[in-house]
């Protein structure tokens, strides 16, 4: 089983015909607040439809997710936070052992890299490397990299709050974006011992508390988003080097609108590098921005409703032809079929899903 985020056009639309396999989704939630757990979904490769076909309520908040193989990984977003492994073999997430700790508190995002799993941990504004072992489930980690630093908004940005952390497109790198710190830090990760060093740290404007990076398929840009601003900061990335830097900023909102809560939770590019899209909560909104050639600039195209409350994720399916919502207050993942001529995503559907918050995909 492969699994991606993203993924790039090819397929015919059955999503079976290139040989790959059937398509599933899974669908994480916060069972605090009503989720299931761990959800697996069949994915009509015609429509985009999700059917589910299973859940585990085994681990409590798994926000997150990433699939290594027939194994998925979630982190349990608690004071305790741990990761736990599933197998997906079957209709339903099956556990596979007991969780393991993170040494962090309310971990939010997962990535995979060099045979380790890492993990951001919110609270605590720390990155924690988990070994992988050969039946593909993490294993005890050394003590995790902690950031330090702080940002103007009071109430927001008192310490570190590590949101995300991802490898680039080399896998040489590791980069762990903070919310609290308005920072991104790259760090050197050794393969065989999964120790990261940090290498530098790219400082962004004060108060924007980044939440999420998105690399161009170019491997040449980055597009960070801002959580307590809805702004976009355009950079350029250098993986010989290591470094990051901010070339831009632009609103991922359009301007004249009235006062209010937005929250930017979540941004995809496109696999050909055209388009990109961000979810904002509060507005309750998917915007649309169209890159130039050089991805180096982005313009505000469009903007359409997320077809619930609240998105907390946005994932682009294996095809690239769809986009998925989880649509966290609402209760539900909505997906929308992608005009490639406008980027513009049209609502074709959704399921019910409580407390959602992740969407990964994979192919049996």
């Amino acid at each position: 089983m492969t699994s991606t985020r993203g993924g790039t056009a090819g397929t015919d639309g059955t999503g079976a015909a290139d040989g790959r396999g059937a398509l599933r989704a899974y669908i994480g939630s916060f069972t605090t607040a009503g989720g299931r757990g761990v959800l697996a979904a069949d994915v009509d490769g015609r429509t985009g439809a999700l059917t589910v076909t299973g859940a585990s309520d085994a681990v409590a908040n798994p926000s997150y997710l990433a699939l290594a193989g027939a194994v998925l990984h979630a982190v349990s977003e608690t004071g305790d936070g741990a990761v736990a492994a599933f197998d997906v073999t079957g209709p339903a997430p099956r556990p596979l052992g007991a969780p393991v700790p993170v040494g962090g508190a309310d971990p939010t995002h997962l990535a995979l890299a060099a045979g380790h799993l890492l993990a951001a941990n919110y609270s605590s504004g720390s990155v924690t490397v988990l070994p992988l072992a050969g039946d593909g489930t993490a294993r005890p980690a050394a003590a995790p990299l902690r950031h330090e630093g702080s940002g103007p908004v009071a109430d927001r940005q008192g310490g570190p709050h590590a949101h995300q952390v991802l490898p680039d497109p080399t896998g040489r790198w590791v980069l762990s974006v903070d919310l609290g710190t308005d920072s991104v830090r790259i760090c050197a990760l050794d393969p065989a011992t999964g120790a990261l060093t940090v290498h530098g740290e790219t400082a962004l404007r004060p108060g924007t508390g980044p939440r999420h990076l998105a690399f161009h398929p170019d491997g040449r840009h980055a597009y960070v988003l801002g959580e307590l601003e809805p702004t976009l900061t355009v950079c350029r990335w250098d993986a010989g080097t290591g470094f990051l830097e901010p070339v831009g900023e632009l609103p991922v909102v359009p301007e004249g609108l009235p006062d209010g809560p937005r929250y930017p939770s979540e941004v995809v590019v496109a696999p050909d590098g055209r388009f990109l899209w961000v979810a904002v909560r509060g507005d309750d909104t998917l915007a649309v921005l169209a890159l130039d050639a050089d991805g180096t600039r982005a313009a505000h195209v469009a903007t359409v409703p997320c077809g619930g409350h609240w998105p907390r994720d946005l994932a682009l399916d294996p095809t690239g032809r769809r986009l998925y919502a989880a649509n966290e207050r609402s209760g539900d993942v909505t997906w929308f079929d992608i005009d490639w001529e406008t980027g513009i995503p049209v609502r074709a559907g959704s399921v019910e899903a409580p407390a959602a918050s992740c969407v990964v995909f994979g192919r049996r």
